[in-house]
């Protein structure tokens, strides 16, 4: 399993806000073919059942470890809660209405991008799809839903902390009116 280094570049409050930034920043990525993935820890019935309705299918297990229900054992997720959810490779299409699902909960949503382009104005050059993504943590500051907030971040992923990526970062973090906060995570791909 390989790591990219995620940066934190906005921090808000506001969901719509955090929406908006991820949208600018799908304008500027390579998204030809670009998927989304999910990461959540769902509590509520009302929000297992909104997200059910958006991902079909949903691969969970119960917080307590899969030997105490899945969705690979064919159980009711509703019996298990808190579950654990990871579904992976969806359509673009899925990312906003999932997190329009999520109520309270926490979750991080990450786009795999085709590519971060080249920028020759900012001389940022091309970052292929092994480095490029871009992750929006809703009520959770972290990739990993270990800190709970009621804010949401989005966090640019690149290869590491060079200052060619350092500049990228930045670049984006303009791009949607945010600026590097400091926090890096490394991030399991």
């Amino acid at each position: 399993m390989s790591n990219s280094a995620a940066f934190a570049v906005l921090t808000t409050a506001s969901l719509p806000e955090a929406i908006r930034a991820v949208r600018t920043l799908l304008d500027i990525a390579d998204t030809d073919r670009a998927e989304v993935d999910f990461e959540a820890v769902i509590r509520s019935p009302d929000v297992l059942a909104r997200v059910c309705a958006v991902l079909p299918g949903l691969e969970w297990w119960a917080a307590e470890g899969k030997e105490h229900g899945s969705s690979e054992a064919g159980d009711d997720p509703a019996d298990f809660l808190p579950v654990q959810v990871f579904d992976w490779c969806r359509p673009l299409d899925r990312a906003e209405p999932f997190i329009g699902a999520l109520g309270p909960d926490a979750a991080a949503v990450r786009w795999d991008l085709d590519a971060w382009p080249d920028v020759p104005e900012a001389g940022l050059e091309h970052i292929s799809q092994k480095y490029a993504y871009l992750t929006l943590t809703v009520n959770s500051r972290d990739l990993y839903q270990e800190e709970l907030s009621r804010d949401h971040t989005v966090h640019v992923h690149t290869r590491g902390g060079d200052d060619e990526q350092l500049a990228r970062v930045h670049w984006l973090a303009a791009q949607v009116g945010g600026e590097f906060t400091g926090r890096v995570e490394s991030a399991r791909l």
